[in-house]
């Protein structure tokens, strides 16, 4: 498909030509998580949406190697280092990454950003239809006014304009349609969701549950909560167990755009989905103090084009909206579109991690476990639950640990002395049980984390490089020593052996959750969107991407990402109707 020169709907409906529509009720930037659910929303209200993806197309189902076994690659699955180290030094960092999905990840020579030496920052992205919706780990957790609150008791950033009780039906709203295995526990700070049968703990993990839980009563062990079916959903499979799922799954055993709200959005006739259009910009009307449209780019051609609508939804992740708005720039906002606050490009944030423990499980040799289960455990935030430095730690906020446990197989081989027959007999049993655990923290929001645009250095499509300046404060790093520490008292008083705690964050970025850059508030001196992810200064524009969030918590935020997208799409569509937009 030739980007610009025609569309396509999604799943494959047939090509049409632009010239056939190009004004349409609402133009959503962005094909991934949110990009999906603005969509799928906006559609099935009845308006004509045009869905703009900057990367390539792809469709559900036709994902090249998701069977593809490790002798049916090149180089057996490892991959062409040269190639890696040369073009893909950033992506090629993230878990997900490798032989089998190198083509969802960016050319990171094609696609450059800028930090400063001393401040380093680690983007992960993938530009095709569906984003990284296809790549994520797919943790969904509910935050809770815990999280919704703390700004405002700690005097931190701003205030959020919302609290549980508004997003709570726009969590099981979305629930409902993702597909969410997980087990209830009514737990204090940690809500239940609307869940799937969840899926089952291993003996090991049932063992160091039943040890962390009886040594520490406030604490909880539980399955995670994923966004993998384990049973059929909504028209799709249930998961294979083949924990492969960065690769794509024509079976749609996990939710991604591509395998839900895509389609979701098609079956009602009005979405239309053009690819290879990089949005350089949204156009603005001062006369009406309405955003007109967006500029867009050929990623091919280089044409430049104009689309039209009476809404704009942006949802090009973070990192990408923050692009968009600051290279908005007019007579009224100089600065970016919808900044008269200044907050816009500011208070970056992402999940400190890499920080935790894990250890061998003695007793459990006569055990084992089939399948490869594509989940771990979660043990929910137990620090600071009053608030501040309720728990005198020199730290605020908190974190939650993600982890599991599991026996090595005959690859642990590969680090050993010998060969032959002797080797080979010794690598037919499974090694020992192995447990580790994983603490993910709240970043604080702070002005100076933040992006630019480069003054002079453009792109190949001629857009202001992005420049990324975000470090850990005291309070992250503090915090992650504490959450080191605790994973190695929790494991010990499990009755684990051999613990070794860890605690070596990398920069920012790399927990792949990057937020913030033009927040949700309630004054709009001090922030860019109000409670329904409306900007404050246009009202037919709407970020509903990380972008938006005031703060980070300390859980993955895809869930509250897809909530809040639902929830302002059916406001916007409430507000065109009373003719306020």
């Amino acid at each position: 498909m030739g980007g610009l020169k025609q569309v396509e709907g999604a799943g494959g409906a047939p090509a049409v030509s632009i010239r056939e529509q190009e004004e349409y009720d609402a133009i959503v930037v962005g094909s991934g998580m949110t990009g999906g659910w603005a969509g799928k929303e906006l559609c099935e209200k009845g308006l004509k949406v045009l869905v703009l993806e900057r990367g390539y197309a792809l469709k559900h189902g036709e994902y090249p190697n998701e069977f593809k076994q490790p002798w049916e690659f090149a180089y057996r699955g490892r991959g062409d280092r040269v190639t890696y180290d040369e073009h893909y030094p950033i992506q090629r960092l993230c878990y997900a990454f490798g032989e089998a999905t190198q083509h969802l990840f960016v050319n990171d020579t094609e696609h450059p950003y800028l930090n400063p030496e001393d401040r380093p920052y680690r983007w992960i992205r993938g530009y095709h239809l569906g984003g990284r919706s296809l790549m994520w780990g797919r943790q969904v957790y509910r935050w809770s006014d815990l999280d919704f609150e703390a700004n405002a008791k700690d005097g931190i950033g701003v205030d959020w304009p919302i609290r549980y009780r508004d997003i709570a039906p726009w969590y099981s709203y979305v629930e409902r349609f993702v597909g969410i295995s997980g087990r209830a526990e009514s737990w204090p700070h940690f809500p239940d969701g609307e869940f799937l049968p969840p899926m089952e703990m291993s003996c090991a993990e049932e063992f160091v549950k039943a040890g962390i839980e009886r040594a520490y009563p406030d604490r909880l062990m539980t399955i995670g909560r994923v966004a993998n079916l384990t049973r059929p959903h909504q028209g799709r499979g249930p998961c294979q167990y083949r924990d492969q799922c960065h690769r794509g799954c024509s079976f749609g055993g996990y939710f991604s755009s591509l395998s839900a709200t895509l389609p979701a959005a098609q079956v009602t006739g009005n979405l239309t989905v053009v690819t290879d259009a990089i949005v350089h910009s949204v156009t603005y009307d001062p006369r009406t103090n309405r955003a007109t449209g967006v500029r867009v780019i050929d990623a091919r051609s280089l044409e430049d084009r104009e689309y039209t609508a009476r809404l704009v939804f942006l949802c090009a992740s973070t990192l990408g909206t923050a692009q968009i708005m600051l290279n908005s720039t007019s007579e009224r906002f100089p600065d970016g579109i919808g900044n008269s606050s200044g907050a816009l490009g500011h208070y970056l944030m992402d999940h400190p991690f890499q920080a935790g423990a894990n250890a061998e499980i003695p007793g459990l040799e006569d055990q084992y476990h089939y399948g490869r289960r594509p989940n771990g455990i979660y043990i929910p935030r137990f620090r600071n639950l009053e608030g501040s430095d309720s728990d005198g730690l020199g730290f605020l906020r908190g974190y939650g640990y993600q982890g599991g446990a599991g026996r090595a197989g005959w690859g642990r081989g590969g680090g050993r002395e010998g060969l032959g027959a002797e080797l080979k007999a010794s690598l037919r049993d499974p090694g020992p049980w192995t447990m580790w655990m994983g603490g993910f923290g709240e970043q604080l929001p702070r002005y100076d984390n933040h992006v630019s645009l480069d003054p002079q250095r453009t792109d190949r499509w001629g857009i202001p490089l992005l420049r990324i300046s975000a470090a850990w404060s005291d309070n992250e790093l503090r915090l992650l020593r504490d959450a080191s520490e605790q994973a190695a008292e929790m494991l010990e008083a499990a009755g684990c052996v051999n613990i070794h705690a860890y605690n070596n964050p990398g920069p920012p970025g790399f927990a792949i959750h990057e937020m913030g850059t033009a927040r949700m508030g309630r004054d709009p001196k001090t922030s860019v969107l109000n409670g329904h992810n409306q900007s404050h200064d246009v009202p037919n524009l709407f970020v509903t991407d990380g972008a938006c969030m005031a703060s980070s918590a300390h859980h993955n935020p895809s869930l509250t990402y897809m909530a809040l997208t639902a929830r302002a799409a059916d406001y916007a569509v409430e507000e065109l109707k009373r003719r306020n937009l």
